[in-house]
């Protein structure tokens, strides 16, 4: 693949729908920026149990590299870094049988630890460089993409084919763990049904990973940010740790936080110099303190990872829950970013504080858990979808069908909504449309 003109290349992809694959869902056209000089694919895998972006790397790995490059080329980078973790061998001998093909393109090795799937993380172990407080990686001169985002730039540029499937992994408290392709729309409980149905009774389901997923239920339905589903037994830590009240967590923390810095000592960004500080404000949020605001303010420097409250509280309090509220009270009143903040200097602590992803998942007591999910290639099947008309950052797609209308697999549902960030949605079965509201977009297959 070659350079192409910039627009034409962000036209494609947002015709087809691309989103990041995972965490936010960032449109992926908005991404594209000629101030990136070095793009990475982000490979780390970032939570535990989850199996998803290896595997796609592994099976995909010529398609992903082209995509890749023709990236890097139309925004005129001059670098190419595919950020893996050592222990992904099958994934890493996939990308060194091509990437002799791809100039200035490189493998950067990612430690085994906890948060390295932090975009942030991921610039600094790769790059050296640091994100600033409250900027995004163009700030640094880059931009990352994950795996399975990168394989959906390269569809659209091969085939003109649009985002109506997800890799997504379904494993816990599960016969069969497996990751499947399944269409867009279709519910949980099925997948689970397809990796052989739950094995205890009352289930609790989590969507995404054991550190920053939430409670999921079996009738949600698989959009283009979903990338696993965590089957856990009703009595499971981190079931717990989300089943958790915020009241109690602040009466919990009124009483027993002993100020002992672990969460702060243990935090990723804060290491990085960002100014979060969770101890300090566990002790001015269980206070009433307001005079000092700057640990308040350092809310917004929270990347939610979960460490301080998942894995470094030793009284088992939740610093990252009281964080979230709080950063969502600020926004919610219209408190924004302060443009002045800078970061401190790395902490010559850095590398004796992170934390082993093996590590993690013993603390996590999810050792049990922590098997194969082989990737299945075949398109599972599904009776009807209901085909969410917001499925990434920005503004929700606007209906295009109505009830009544035959649709094919890749027809837009859903159009971008005008003069602004957002996205198209696109049928993900053959069927006819049973239902639009405007949340989303129901098809009876056939």
């Amino acid at each position: 693949m070659v350079k192409m003109d910039f627009n034409a290349l962000s036209k494609i992809m947002k015709d087809a729908g691309v989103a990041g694959a995972g965490g936010a869902g960032f449109p992926s056209y908005a991404k594209l920026n000629k101030a990136a000089d070095t793009i990475i694919l982000n490979c780390a895998e970032c939570e535990p149990l989850l199996k998803l972006h290896r595997q796609v790397l592994q099976f995909h790995a010529e398609e992903i590299l082209d995509a890749l490059s023709v990236i890097a080329e139309t925004v005129e980078a001059t670098k190419v870094i595919i950020a893996v973790k050592p222990s992904y061998k099958e994934a890493i001998a996939a990308v060194n049988k091509y990437i002799s093909n791809y100039p200035n393109t490189e493998i950067g090795l990612l430690p085994e630890i906890y948060p390295a799937g932090d975009e942030v993380i991921t610039i600094y172990e790769t790059t050296g460089r640091v994100v600033p407080p409250g900027k995004i990686p163009i700030a640094v001169g880059v931009t990352v993409f994950n795996v399975e985002t990168a394989l959906n730039v390269a569809r659209a540029l091969r085939e003109s084919a649009p985002v109506t499937y997800k890799y997504i992994t379904i494993c816990g408290e599960v016969r069969n763990p497996v990751t499947l392709k399944a269409p867009l729309g279709m519910t949980y409980g099925e997948l689970i049904e397809l990796a052989g149905g739950a094995t205890v009774e009352n289930p609790v389901l989590i969507a995404g990973g054991p550190m920053t997923g939430n409670i999921a239920h079996k009738n949600d339905v698989v959009t283009k940010t979903s990338n696993a589903i965590l089957v856990m037994p009703e009595h499971q830590y981190i079931v717990a740790k989300r089943l958790t009240p915020l009241s109690i967590d602040m009466k919990r923390a009124m009483s027993v936080c002993c100020n002992c810095r672990m969460c702060t000592d243990l935090c990723s960004r804060n290491l990085l110099g960002h100014p979060i500080d969770p101890q300090r404000f566990m002790q001015v949020a269980t206070s009433g303190v307001a005079t000092d605001t700057k640990p308040y303010i350092g809310t917004f420097f929270c990347s939610a990872c979960g460490l301080c409250e998942m894995y470094a509280c030793g009284q088992g309090l939740n610093p990252r829950t009281m964080i979230s509220a709080t950063k969502g009270m600020l926004r919610k009143n219209g408190i924004k970013i302060p443009d002045d903040i800078v970061a401190d200097k790395v902490s010559s602590t850095r590398e004796y504080r992170k934390v082993p992803m093996e590590r993690l998942t013993a603390r996590l007591g999810l050792e049990k858990y922590n098997l194969p999910a082989p990737l299945s290639e075949e398109l599972v099947g599904t009776k009807r979808v209901k085909i969410m008309l917001s499925q990434s950052i920005g503004a929700p797609a606007v209906a295009a069908v109505k009830a009544g209308d035959t649709v094919k697999a890749g027809d837009v549902v859903g159009a971008p909504a005008e003069n602004a960030l957002s996205l198209p949605v696109h049928a993900s079965v053959n069927g006819v449309v049973a239902e639009v509201t405007d949340k989303y977009v129901l098809i009876e297959a056939k």
